[in-house]
């Protein structure tokens, strides 16, 4: 009831004052017809120029793979998915119990973004923005966009982003999303601040165009290594001790840190040495560009505890405090030609320098662990686009020259839409590439902790097939097949650990990474559809997987569903628009993976099967001119039964009933 007089001030205060949009009222801009000279804003009827008005689409969101959209400012059931910590459809992730810590796999995806090798810690990236994730603007007026929304306890979730100009053609923005949250149990406190500020430019003739972007990010988390009595104190507290206070509960230790902190200066341009336009059009015929791109990035891994714990076995310090740095500078130079017959065609070459450090070495009776990877990459590529036949062909192909991480990839897709109602496409996925460079070296005060492996590992080959079907009437479907060599995975080393210790949850202590000599191969289909009845809707997500494999070093359910039934409505004469309904999510038992936080890391575990738990969530969404309102009560069933068996990992709980309020506003000047 804490937020209840919140809520009615929002949902009825607002009404109120929505009699009028906050978009800037309609306007006449003066725009170049085609490509003739605009005459004087005072002429009206000037030829060659004329006069239109702004609307939502001209407040373009572009994508690193120059992908526009539009500012969407409706209020749908896919908001309401996205309307989370990651803002992003989480439906194959399962959170942990408090905001900003790691999220386990529901569902995987094995094809790569980038070529090389990443710094890992991979439990502690879910919030951390790659080159890929950054978006550029080019809006009509200054546009700002908020996310508001509360955490558990003390602490709230801000992402606040503003977009503005100076001219039509160069367009800025500044965002930086920040939380803290205390969280239900102790010593569980996660925080972060992503601080992003980009540039698009595109000069007067349109010859030379630019994006750049600048990113500054930092993610901690307070490490508790979990409960440590599950049965007794959480699955079946019995009556005598109150548990329902989840601070009062026993965790492993109360003295670990861990975080991720990185800074990148992202530039890409391109100019135009030929370009050809019809006549008639504003289209381009035929066009030659050379285009150059610059990444620089640093980041670190830390993770810190003040007193060395058996939990993760004998230390050779009493204090812990490890940290993997990577420095990388990418550099590439590229020709692209474009024909509107032929299609698009890049060829590009790229320079790939690296610096993975630890800041000693390691002598042991095992012999010498270096402290450093270093080394550069030379590596060719190219990418095609055209429409062939009504076919959206598209390709692109890596492949190392010169280095010792070496590597290629190749992806290539084609679609094609039958009419506005149906489409479909295929996807085909090649890649053999080194695993991340945690697998490869690793330092820490933890003597269990200390491996070398870039000798030995070899490159993980992944193949992957896809198949999508997007309609209206049948629904939308993705069928994937993968195959998997060389799948390198964490997991304790039985060599070493007794089958009695790894049953009593001691197999920190003894982990190592590995790689899989036989095939892994991995099927998922995942299928949605909705249905209406007038104001009532039934969206249904459902994921199957199967997974075969001579060892099991690939975990996951066979069965993910997520269904919601909701009303929308507008009320208040038009002036509000609701939508209400009840959302149910459950997956199958199975080994669930299990985290270790002096990685950061996710671990194979057989030991174990935790999940076949339903998850209610309620909720009540509006939009009140360009602002979403949203109110839930997630995980309403967790008090329901006498017994807790909710778990985002082995130890570690999935959230209790909680009631959380937000909103995302978009207001424009």
């Amino acid at each position: 009831m804490k937020y209840f007089l919140l809520t009615i001030f929002f949902f009825v205060g607002f009404p109120l004052l929505a009699q009028e949009d906050s978009i800037p009222p309609a306007r006449k801009v003066e725009e170049k017809a085609k490509f003739g000279k605009s005459k004087p804003a005072s002429d009206k009827k000037g030829e060659g120029s004329k006069e239109r008005e702004i609307t939502i689409q001209d407040y373009k969101i572009i994508s690193y793979a120059r992908d526009t959209t539009f500012l969407d400012t409706t209020l749908t059931i896919q908001k309401e998915y996205r309307y989370n910590y990651l803002r992003r459809d989480d439906f194959e992730l399962m959170p942990f119990a408090n905001v900003g810590q790691p999220y386990n796999h529901l569902g995987v995806n094995f094809e790569r973004r980038q070529q090389y090798p990443s710094l890992g810690a991979t439990a502690k990236h879910f919030n951390y923005a790659e080159v890929q994730d950054i978006d550029y603007y080019n809006v009509a007026t200054p546009m700002t966009d908020i996310l508001f929304k509360t955490t558990f306890e003390q602490g709230q979730l801000l992402d606040a982003n503003l977009t503005f100009n100076t001219s039509r053609r160069l367009n800025f923005s500044i965002a930086y999303k920040g939380f803290r949250s205390l969280g239900k149990y102790r010593f569980n406190q996660a925080e972060s601040g992503n601080f992003r500020t980009t540039a698009n430019y595109e000069n007067k003739n349109r010859r030379y165009n630019l994006r750049a972007h600048i990113a500054a990010q930092n993610i901690a988390t307070e490490e508790n290594g979990g409960l440590a009595f599950t049965e007794d104190q959480f699955i079946n507290p019995g009556a005598e001790t109150d548990f329902s206070d989840r601070a009062r509960l026993e965790i492993r230790f109360d003295d670990a840190d861990n975080r991720v902190l990185g800074k990148r200066y992202f530039l890409e341009h391109q100019y135009k040495l030929l370009r050809k336009r019809k006549d008639s059009s504003v289209v381009e015929k035929t066009s030659l560009a050379i285009g150059h791109e610059f990444n620089y990035e640093t980041k670190f891994y830390q993770y810190i505890q003040e007193t060395q714990n058996d939990f993760y076995g004998a230390g050779l310090l009493s204090t812990i405090n490890d940290k993997a740095t990577l420095k990388t500078m990418y550099n590439q130079l590229n020709a692209s030609f474009y024909n509107s017959v032929l299609g698009r065609l890049q060829g590009n070459i790229s320079l790939y320098n690296y610096n993975y450090f630890f800041n000693s070495f390691l002598v042991s009776d095992e012999g010498v662990i270096e402290n450093r990877l270093k080394g550069e990459e030379i590596a060719i590529g190219g990418n095609y686009q055209k429409r062939i036949k009504g076919f959206d062909v598209k390709a692109a192909l890596r492949y190392t020259i010169s280095g010792s991480l070496t590597g290629n990839m190749l992806d290539a897709s084609a679609g094609y839409r039958i009419n506005d109602n149906n489409r479909f496409g295929f996807a085909l996925h090649q890649s053999a590439n080194l695993p991340n460079f945690n697998f490869l070296l690793y330092q820490s005060d933890y003597a269990n902790y200390n491996w070398q492996n870039d000798s030995s590992f070899e490159n993980e080959l992944v193949t992957s097939f896809q198949f999508d079907l997007e309609s209206t009437l049948v629904g939308n479907l993705t069928a994937k097949y993968t195959r998997l060599d060389n799948y390198a995975y964490f997991a304790p080393d039985a060599s070493f650990a007794t089958p009695e210790q790894l049953e009593e949850g001691l197999e920190n202590a003894y982990l190592k990474p590995f790689q899989e000599n036989n095939s892994v191969n991995y099927f998922k289909v995942r299928y949605n559809k909705e249905f209406k009845v007038g104001k009532f809707a039934l969206n249904n997500t459902l994921m199957y997987q199967n997974v075969s494999q001579t060892n099991q070093v690939l975990n996951v359910p066979e069965l993910v569903t997520r269904n919601t039934l909701y009303f929308s409505s507008d009320v208040f004469k038009k002036a509000m628009y609701i939508q209400t309904g009840v959302t149910f999510k459950y997956f199958s038992a199975y080994n669930m993976n299990a985290y270790n936080p002096v990685l950061g890391e996710f671990y194979i575990q057989n030991n174990e099967q935790l999940g076949g738990f339903p998850m209610l969530d309620f909720f009540i969404n509006a939009r009140v001119q360009q602002t979403r309102i949203y109110l839930k009560a997630e995980h309403f069933n967790s008090s329901f039964g006498e017994t807790s068996e909710f778990f985002a990992a082995p130890d570690y709980p999935y959230r209790d009933f909680v009631i959380r309020f937000g909103l995302v506003w978009n207001f424009f000047s």
